[in-house]
């Protein structure tokens, strides 16, 4: 399991065994992430990436110094999942 933060393409991505399998696309606005959209492929949904996903992603937006924004409903429901962990991150 590969984590990438690919900032041509504006989205953290999850690789395994060499594949894109899983992606949280953003923007980026005035010190904020905004994070748009969350996917992983249907084959490997059920298997918990998409919430080792958000974390990667929300631990490298805290560890920049940024704010999250969560348009995306997937990222929204793991920061309620894990209030105490990104509560300050949140804008």
């Amino acid at each position: 399991m590969k984590y990438v933060h690919n900032e041509a393409q504006s989205r953290y991505e999850l690789h395994l065994d060499g594949r894109l399998v899983g992606k949280a696309e953003y923007r980026r606005e005035d010190g904020r992430i905004v994070f748009t959209h969350t996917l992983i492929e249907p084959a490997h949904e059920g298997q918990g990436l998409g919430s080792k996903l958000a974390g990667y992603a929300l631990d490298d937006v805290k560890t920049r110094g940024l704010k999250a924004v969560a348009k995306c409903s997937f990222i929204a429901r793991f920061i309620e999942k894990h209030e105490k962990e990104y509560a300050g991150l949140v804008e």
